[in-house]
């Protein structure tokens, strides 16, 4: 069997995580069966969808690498199909016209609801013969099998089955002629040789319905797998507060795609024990039956110690190329100071984002105006000016082909020894003298890279910050 599988999302909103697992799970089966994967664009909720939010799904599934084989396919481009379909079930008989009034309509629900049964259509038109105006508005239902089973086996769930009894003749072409959503996906996995639908549990209920009329068109029917929901840390729905966000915002927010990836293929599959995959593993070991039927938490401590660790296990190079996007975003001038290589050497250890790393970053790059008040009033005080004016002094005759961390621990040393103090006595106001902050990476790494001038103009400025306290 040729595997095809599909992500279909609606474009009414941003690509979020729930939806990115979906397409990633899809992509992944694919992928590990030498398959092929179909990006389809379900865009005929047209008072909803907007471009923007194609937009959005389709950078949000580069950005993380899930590349789509076929596609994008737009529904509201193959509108002339769908009627068509229409047309041949009308003919057929598996389709009917129903002329039912909105009003009808709710008299009978409120009937049944009353009768504490389920509201569903009651058939009138089925098999109504009735003459009606060429002008007269319709709907089209599809004509549901009255007895029988749906059964199909869930390669997640199992086994699971659904009574033709308790499904209505569902309406598959609106009054205004728009066939309605369960229609459309169904013609698309149909005409687009789907072999494996992967979804949300939402869509279990759909599944049915799509079944008995992709076998009243004589369609093959695809193999199913519902995937449970993601939950917040609350246990409830994934919220935009708890990482229901923009896949795009992951980025903004300082995330590698190896992350995101890596993070959502765990919320709900596993291979033993392994936490970390590489994509090249990923493919390798993907199988639907390893997904579990639980929800799954999301854990924004866990993406982000995820994070820290690709930061700091890919390629530096290609976490710089990442950063550079949010060095800009930052307008950090980066033409004074580390090359980047040596900045993430420095800070990757410390920052869970690319975000953090360019936010701590600033002080290499550019002047800062003012010390951290609380820093300042802690360790810039009288006591530590004479440690400042030696260590300065001992930094600024390291010649330039001895300017390394090994020389710049001796200075700070050295002023240690000559003093008799200890060494936080001198590091701590030399940090902040240096940086404007308590919290740096090594200190001798730091002003190794923030460099000889700079630093001893800086130790200077710190200087004279405690001359004019004092007076």
């Amino acid at each position: 069997m040729n595997i095809r599988t599909r992500f279909a999302p609606s474009p009414t909103g941003y690509l979020h995580v729930g939806g990115a697992r979906t397409a990633l799970y899809s992509w992944l089966y694919a992928r590990h069966n030498k398959g092929k994967f179909i990006l389809r664009i379900e865009d005929t909720d047209l008072k909803r969808a907007t471009p923007e939010a194609i937009t959005s799904i389709i950078n949000g599934m580069s950005w993380l690498g899930i590349d789509w084989d076929e596609g994008p396919y737009y529904q509201t481009k193959r509108m002339d199909r769908y009627n068509s379909v229409i047309n041949n079930m009308l003919k057929s008989g598996t389709a009917y016209k129903c002329y039912c009034s909105k009003n009808r309509l709710d008299v009978m629900r409120k009937k049944q609801i009353e009768q504490h049964k389920k509201p569903r259509y009651d058939g009138y038109c089925r098999d109504n013969h009735k003459k009606h105006s060429m002008d007269e508005p319709y709907v089209v239902r599809f004509r549901n099998p009255k007895k029988g089973l749906v059964v199909f086996n869930d390669q997640i769930r199992g086994r699971i089955i659904f009574s033709n009894e308790e499904l209505d003749d569902l309406i598959i072409s609106r009054t205004d002629g728009s066939p309605t959503y369960n229609f459309c996906v169904v013609v698309d996995d149909w005409d687009m040789n789907i072999t494996h639908v992967i979804r949300g549990e939402d869509h279990i209920n759909n599944t049915p319905r799509q079944i008995n009329i992709l076998k009243a068109l004589g369609a093959n029917v695809p193999t199913y797998a519902h995937v449970s929901m993601i939950l917040g840390h609350n246990g409830v729905k994934l919220s935009k507060r708890h990482g229901a966000m923009n896949v795009m915002q992951y980025r903004k927010e300082g995330y590698l795609p190896e992350t995101l990836l890596n993070y959502l293929v765990r919320l709900g599959w596993s291979h033993g024990n392994q936490e970390i995959f590489s994509v090249s593993e990923m493919i390798n070991l993907f199988s639907l039956d390893a997904i579990s039927k639980s929800s799954s938490v999301f854990n924004i401590k866990k993406l982000q110690w995820l994070n820290q660790h690709y930061i700091n296990a890919l390629p530096i190079e290609y976490v710089v190329l990442q950063l550079q996007w949010h060095i800009a975003q930052n307008n950090i001038d980066t033409r004074i100071g580390p090359n980047l290589v040596e900045l993430v050497t420095l800070l990757g250890n410390r920052c869970k984002t690319l975000v953090d790393i360019a936010s701590s970053s600033r002080y290499f790059y550019e002047e800062f105006h003012e010390f951290d008040i609380k820093a300042a009033k802690k360790y810039l005080n009288l006591t530590a000016c004479r440690p400042l004016h030696i260590v300065r002094n001992k930094l600024a005759i390291i010649s330039d082909e001895k300017w390394d961390v090994e020389h710049i621990n001796y200075a700070i040393q050295d002023t240690c020894n000559e003093l008799s103090i200890e060494i936080s006595k001198v590091g701590m106001p030399l940090r902040v003298a240096v940086t404007g902050t308590s919290q740096s990476p090594t200190l001798a790494y730091t002003i190794k890279a923030i460099g000889r001038n700079r630093s001893i103009d800086r130790i200077n400025k710190a200087i004279d910050f405690i001359t004019k306290e004092v007076k």
